[in-house]
């Protein structure tokens, strides 16, 4: 199969492996193995971009991805006036509000008449985290001097609960799963 899925995912829960499962769940690759890869897109592929992957084989198999995530906890807390974390310089002086932050992870991908890249950021802000996509696409695509006039983004946000652990989850599934014994 030639076929790249990419799908998100978000999930909350009360450590940040158990949210970072609950967001794999939430995309349909939670009961795979996954083997992360660097961001190019073979020139065979086809990138498709799918609410949750399908079936790719059996569990415990497997899989290479290429992934965005993001997980924040209880202790993510940001100054609001600052813009800085909550341990910022001075911050404590100038009573400035904390907030959560949002857990936003993207993939972007690019391709063309060959082969095409994925490009994946995360931040707290879904516009700055599209604009960074677009800027690290627009590089690798010149750092190798390739046409990639066809492009989209996913991005997954997911808002920070008191007390709990968040994870935004972006991933794009290469073919099938393969048995990893």
């Amino acid at each position: 199969m030639n076929t790249i899925h990419v799908a998100g995912g978000v999930g909350v829960a009360d450590t940040a492996m158990a949210s970072y499962d609950a967001a794999l769940a939430d995309a349909n690759l939670h009961n795979y193995n996954l083997v992360a890869v660097s961001s190019v897109v073979p020139a065979a592929a086809t990138v498709e971009a799918v609410s949750e992957v399908p079936n790719l084989g059996p569990a415990g198999n497997r899989l290479t991805v290429v992934e965005a995530r993001r997980t924040i906890g209880p202790g993510d807390e940001v100054d609001f006036r600052e813009g800085g974390r909550s341990g910022a310089e001075g911050a404590e002086s100038k009573r400035a509000p904390r907030r959560h932050p949002d857990a936003v992870a993207g993939l972007g991908w690019a391709t063309g008449p060959g082969p095409g890249l994925f490009y994946e950021v995360t931040g707290e802000d879904a516009d700055d985290v599209r604009e960074r996509i677009e800027a690290g696409l627009d590089s690798g695509a010149d750092l190798r001097d390739w046409e990639l006039p066809a492009r989209e983004t996913h991005v997954e946000r997911v808002a920070a609960e008191p007390d709990r652990y968040a994870t935004a989850v972006v991933i794009a599934a290469y073919g099938e799963s393969e048995p990893i014994l």
